[in-house]
């Protein structure tokens, strides 16, 4: 399968067309996922490929649309979100137990991410990743504390931000300056023809979560919880329940009760809480850092499915 079983490119007629193309495939049932995914992995049906990729456009569509503001186009965001999405579903395996757009997120966004990335030049502004991570959360920590996401920052909200991210004032300046510098207003145009009368306010519509978007958040949900009790089952029995106890209680049990329970003191029970808790943040920071891995593999990863 390659990049021209896709429907209309999206480039060629206009992004608002292409969206509606894109919201006419229908959302996949499970079973009819795991079907078509494994047909495609055993029998290299093209068209069942086909049909894995075209049923998630909406989701790249709307992954693509979160990363507008850095003043990209739009259509060249959904592209690159397109190549992650058929890279996701040429390595998707069905028999983990999950669903495509679970996996497809990881791909998608690593595409985008490493798209802008390149359009930014990051090596100008250094490449280090609390660089980049200061790059694509700065906006956000900005909307959660209510700063506007216009002008400069005065040193009050420079100040808030630092301690938010824990990041130098001054780079947060700067690099607030940087992405200042390449915002697009609600009302720029999106489409690639010059005199374009489609905006970015024209595809509001489209806000809305997805049925993969709802799908995807629930099924992330599920693999936290899944990953916790993993990393849980690896803690011995008392740390178990020490643990359980004191984290995952909406009243939490007091170290004094815990200590009668074992009879140990309040500091040794304070002690096996702590050591649980690094044991599940170790385990659950590594199982994530795997599942990064894959994300990061798209970054050099074939553009199509070649090979």
């Amino acid at each position: 399968m390659t990049a021209r079983n896709l429907p209309t490119s999206v480039a060629e007629n206009g992004l608002a067309r292409y969206f509606k193309e894109a919201w006419t495939y229908p959302v996949l049932e499970a079973k009819q996922e795991r079907t078509l995914a494994e047909r495609w992995r055993d029998e290299g049906d093209v068209d069942a490929a086909h049909s894995l990729v075209t049923s998630h456009l909406r989701l790249v569509v709307k992954i693509a649309m979160g990363y507008r503001g850095y003043g990209l186009p739009v259509a060249d965001l959904v592209s690159e979100g397109n190549i992650g999405l058929m890279k996701a579903v040429k390595k998707f395996e069905p028999e983990r137990g999950f669903r495509l757009s679970t996996y497809a997120m990881w791909w998608i966004k690593a595409a985008i991410t490493e798209y802008v990335l390149r359009s930014w030049s990051m090596v100008k502004m250094g490449t280090v990743a609390a660089q980049k991570k200061l790059f694509f959360s700065l906006r956000r920590h900005k909307q959660r504390l209510g700063i506007q996401d216009t002008g400069e920052l005065n040193p009050d909200q420079a100040k808030r931000l630092s301690e938010e991210l824990n990041v130098k004032a001054d780079e947060i300046v700067n690099m607030n300056r940087r992405l200042a510098s390449k915002d697009l207003s609600l009302n720029a145009p999106v489409g690639q023809d010059e005199g374009s009368s489609v905006e970015f306010q024209d595809q509001l519509e489209y806000e809305g979560a997805s049925p993969e978007e709802l799908l995807g958040d629930g099924e992330v949900r599920g693999l936290r919880h899944e990953m916790l009790q993993s990393a849980i089952e690896n803690l011995d029995v008392r740390e178990q329940h020490i643990f359980i106890e004191r984290r995952l209680k909406d009243n939490p049990v007091t170290l004094e009760e815990l200590g009668q329970h074992y009879g140990i003191s309040r500091e040794r029970v304070r002690q096996l809480e702590a050591r649980a808790f690094e044991k599940v943040q170790k385990a659950m920071t590594a199982e994530m850092s795997g599942r990064e891995q894959a994300a990061e593999d798209a970054l050099v990863a074939d553009a199509a499915f070649a090979g």
